[in-house]
């Protein structure tokens, strides 16, 4: 695999872990027993088997929905590693660590190796071997969601499955615990709780909030018209729905619900029903149609349409940002969020593109960080690696052997 442009290796953050604030080392791994003068002196943060670092490790897990084959880019060293073949895959998603390749017959897990722990007023970052973990049950269309201490894997009947953090950070899927009831969306972990969605009958489903067991803690007042789309930000989890947004908080251990409009009646075709994000941002984005986008600021309970022409993937980093959009012509454009106004464009990186928003797995996406966005090209066999805040520069160039038609990235 050959990478282009920036040239520059960056392999040498993996030896800065040398350099890790003093301040989150030098303490007692508590499962070494914390109260033993003999116990040897671990770092704080300490994960068996991986190796912290000083910067963030991002990798990116890459699938071709033709041949089945799949890779993960390793956007420190640059290298491509070989894993198993998933054939019949469907989608992809991620939970910022373990790639999920989601298919007719199960839905397959992937270790990416790469993953970040955030302690609040300070953050770790790992890189591990990249390993095979397991087949979860459930066909297409199942979601799964995760926080620190568990995996949910919702199947589209609403059945939702529990599985223990822990084990899969062993390299095992462990025994998982079935959740009571059916759900009318994704369970999501938040706040060491579980919230979902449920439906008396035929009318609006309403939010459940539910302790790691499955029983019922609160249900606070909501009404949701069609839920579609889901995302957790660092302001509480959103919930799609016909007339705009749910935001279910927590404040010291109170559950509450609050809807976040449009503001304006929003045609079916154009509602914001699938969000993406840079993980744990408050501004969310979505397609709005076909020729446009949807930000919505979950800390200013606010939505914005920005027209864009016939749009095939949106995302953005947020605070102060640009909104970065892959359009039918093949090119990245920039738009400032607050105003809708243009600021960047590309020339043509993309020769094979949707014309327009459709929906399939194969379409391009573009996955977003702290400092850059990655646009995966299936036709073209590579990944570009582009700073948003550089008005749309290509840093980067990865070629690969193989489609990427999809991928997720890791590591954040």
């Amino acid at each position: 695999m050959l990478v282009r442009k920036d040239i520059t290796s960056l392999a040498a953050a993996l030896v800065a872990a040398t350099l890790l604030t003093a301040g989150c080392a030098g303490r007692t791994d508590p499962k070494s027993g914390s109260g033993d003068p003999t116990s040897p002196v671990v770092p704080h943060g300490y994960v068996e088997g991986a190796s912290e670092a000083a910067e963030q490790q991002s990798r990116l897990v890459l699938g071709d929905l033709g041949t089945g084959d799949t890779r993960v880019l390793d956007l420190t060293t640059g290298e491509a590693h070989e894993t198993e073949r998933r054939e019949g895959v469907t989608g992809l998603t991620t939970d910022g660590r373990f790639g999920y390749f989601h298919g007719a017959a199960g839905t397959h897990v992937l270790d990416s190796g790469a993953w970040t722990v955030d302690h609040g007023d300070h953050v770790h970052y790992y890189r591990a071997k990249i390993q095979e973990i397991g087949e979860l049950p459930g066909g297409a269309g199942t979601s799964v969601r995760s926080d620190a201490g568990v995996t949910v894997a919702t199947a589209t009947g609403g059945r939702a499955d529990v599985y223990p953090r822990e084990d899969l950070e062993k390299g095992e899927l462990g025994i998982p615990r079935q959740l009571p009831g059916v759900h009318a969306g994704a369970v999501v972990p938040y706040a060491e709780h579980l919230i979902t969605l449920t439906r008396d009958g035929d009318g609006p489903a309403g939010v459940a909030v539910l302790d790691r067991s499955g029983r019922s803690v609160a249900t606070p007042e909501s009404a949701c018209e069609d839920p579609a789309g889901d995302a957790v930000t660092r302001r509480g989890v959103v919930f799609g729905c016909a007339d705009g947004a749910l935001l279910v908080r927590e404040d010291d251990g109170t559950f509450t619900a609050e809807k976040i409009p449009y503001g304006e009646a929003v045609p079916k075709a154009e509602r914001a029903t699938e969000f993406r994000q840079r993980p744990g941002s408050a501004t969310l984005t979505a397609r709005a149609g076909k020729e446009a986008v949807w930000i919505l600021d979950v800390t200013e309970r606010a939505w914005t349409r920005v027209a864009t022409g016939p749009v095939v993937a949106a995302n953005t980093a947020g605070e102060g940002s640009p909104l970065v959009v892959l359009e039918a012509d093949g090119a990245l454009h920039g738009y400032d969020t607050t105003t809708g106004k243009e600021t960047a464009v590309t020339g043509r990186l993309l020769k094979d593109v949707p014309a327009g928003a459709t929906g399939k797995a194969s379409e391009p996406v573009i996955e977003v960080d702290r400092s850059r966005a990655y646009l995966n090209d299936p036709s073209g066999k590579r990944v570009y690696e582009v700073d948003y805040n550089d008005g749309l520069r290509v840093a980067r160039t990865f070629d690969l052997d193989i489609q990427p038609s999809l991928m997720v990235e890791t590591g954040r």
